[in-house]
């Protein structure tokens, strides 16, 4: 591959929705690390597990943010399994929080997939995996 076609690899997961898609996981990136920040370092005795799991959000949040801004191949593979990664905490926390809300006594982000954030936690890895395996290269163009 030659630098011009890589650097076409890398832009493309940035150009039209991608450029939504870091924006608004930037924006979590932010959300989601102060909010965990402020808990752990003020109350973690509180709810050390949905600090934690917010934390945790976080790094995976600005994992993805990165791959996307970075692009590539490589890049675009590993923000596609962040993605379904996030996906899978996303919707076993939200479940874990309708089953048994007493394990949590306060919201991670992604308590009931995300409501207290607009249901953003839940749709944001939908939609970033559809941008991913849409820009994957086809056998064809292997």
């Amino acid at each position: 591959m030659t630098s011009g076609e890589a650097e076409v690899g890398r832009r493309r997961l940035t150009s039209g929705p991608g450029t939504l898609l870091v924006w608004l996981y930037g924006v979590m990136v932010v959300g989601a690390v102060s909010r965990s920040t402020v808990q752990i370092s003020t109350e973690f005795d509180r709810a050390p597990l949905a600090y934690s799991l917010s934390a945790v959000a976080g790094v995976v949040y600005g994992f993805i943010t990165y791959s996307l801004v970075r692009g590539g191949e490589t890049a675009r593979r590993a923000a596609l399994v962040c993605c379904v990664v996030e996906l899978l905490g996303v919707l076993t926390v939200g479940t874990w929080t309708l089953v048994e809300p007493s394990a949590f006594p306060d919201a991670t982000v992604w308590s009931d997939f995300g409501m207290g954030y607009l249901f953003i936690p839940v749709l944001l890895p939908l939609s970033a995996i559809y941008w991913l395996r849409k820009g994957a290269p086809t056998k064809d163009a292997a």
